[in-house]
């Protein structure tokens, strides 16, 4: 049986303080009003920062398991419904609304965070119409992936029939098919109906910019998560055994805002809208799995977009070496090295920091005390000073910040929309 404790605050007390450790639980709210703040505000929070009955708070921390990324206060007196993590799956078959009223909100918040880091890091707004299928389609013919461009093509004709480029794109579906190109119907337009799906090595699953109607689970193989932009892939992420993907045009019923392809050999459990709704009252660990996954994601993309606004390229690549301690849940402990799995120009391009410049600020942030190189891998020699480090370095430059701005102190209130 659901039990759920509820508890008071009074106004003006703190209730979540941003980059606090982890909790296990969240706050739904019952009674009263609460204020929701960040040090930076990345993006204009929908609804606004004002919060009242039947919102929530601390989700993603609880859920992801990592710290907090917002403050809230007590504006009024308020009460609370404590929800424990391990509640979760349980609060899902009791309360489903409240349940997928979070669920909803994440892949709304996800689709802005998104939308918002693209702009940022790739200097461009996420595609949307419906032409990019054939821009993709022409990439990938480009580089003799005829597999992939035949994809691109057929569902370019198939979602724009009398389209600016549906003549060039028919001509090159039918050229590729005579060149012995495999259109393996399943892999086209596959049944909606078969949760089970295959496919082989360097597939398309779906593509930036097509309608979607499934998420994935994988249960053998690894997917890749790409953008084309500017004539050139982007690989966003590499997906592996038991992680999930393309939620966000399910649940919102929007165009894919990336491409997925099979890396290797892959099988996937394939989650329709129908089967979603049954597996919300069958299956509700299921769903809480994706909560978490929603809930790691918007953390991370919220992490990602505050060190987009950090000013100084190596402040900006200390930050992004803690979140990537955060990310992989490493704990910190003072005296301890860690050596990533990556190298200085890989950090760079992680930081999003511009072509031009990433020689010079390698090669100053190389220079510093705490940091190494170990067979071209970054190592830092004391993880609790790389943090402590990162914190000092944003804190003087918010004091700069406010200093410029004639306000003697504050926070940084930047919005990127």
């Amino acid at each position: 049986m659901l039990q759920l404790a509820f508890v008071n605050f009074r106004k003006g007390s703190y209730i979540l303080v941003e980059d606090k450790a982890e909790s296990d639980r969240f706050y739904i709210i019952q009674g009263g009003k609460i204020q929701i703040t960040k040090e930076t505000e990345v993006v204009a929070e929908e609804g606004g920062n004002i919060l009242g009955p039947g919102d929530f708070i601390g989700v993603v921390s609880s859920m992801s398991g990592h710290s907090q990324i917002e403050t809230a206060v007590a504006v009024t007196d308020v009460t609370l419904i404590s929800v424990r993590r391990d509640q979760f799956s349980e609060l899902i078959e009791k309360n489903t609304p409240v349940a997928m009223k979070i669920i909803y909100s994440f892949t709304r918040k996800m689709r802005y965070l998104d939308e918002a880091l693209t702009r940022i890091t790739l200097k461009k707004n996420v595609e949307s119409d419906i032409t990019h299928l054939f821009t993709i389609g022409e990439y990938y013919a480009k580089l003799t992936k005829y597999n992939l461009a035949l994809y691109a093509y057929y569902h370019y004709l198939k979602n724009a029939p009398n389209g600016p480029y549906a003549a060039v794109a028919r001509e090159r579906f039918m050229a590729l098919k005579s060149m012995g190109v495999h259109a393996d119907p399943s892999l086209l337009e596959p049944k909606s109906g078969e949760m089970s799906r295959v496919y082989p090595v360097e597939s398309m699953i779906f593509c930036e910019c097509q309608p979607g109607m499934e998420l994935y689970i994988i249960q053998k193989g690894q997917v890749k998560i790409t953008k084309i932009v500017d004539n050139n892939e982007v690989l966003l992420a590499v997906l592996k055994v038991g992680d999930m993907f393309g939620e966000m045009a399910l649940l919102e019923n929007k165009p894919r805002s990336a491409s997925a392809i099979a890396l290797e050999g892959t099988q996937l459990l394939a989650v329709n809208r129908q089967n979603f709704n049954q597996m919300v009252s069958t299956q509700p660990q299921l769903i809480a799995r994706l909560t978490t996954t929603l809930a790691d994601r918007i953390w991370l993309m919220y992490k990602q977009l505050a060190n987009t606004l950090i000013t100084d390229p190596v402040g900006r690549m200390y930050d992004m070496l803690v979140i990537q301690l955060e990310k992989l849940k490493v704990p910190f402990q003072a005296g301890k090295a860690y050596t990533f799995d990556f190298g200085p120009m890989e950090l760079a391009n992680m930081c999003a920091l511009p072509k031009d410049s990433l020689n010079r600020v390698v090669t100053e942030f190389l220079r510093e005390p705490i940091v190494r190189l170990v067979d071209d891998r970054i190592a830092v020699s004391d993880m609790v000073e790389l943090s402590k480090q990162s914190a000092y370095r944003k804190k003087m430059l918010n004091i700069e910040r406010s200093r410029a701005e004639g306000r003697g102190t504050g926070t940084n209130s930047t919005v990127l929309w």
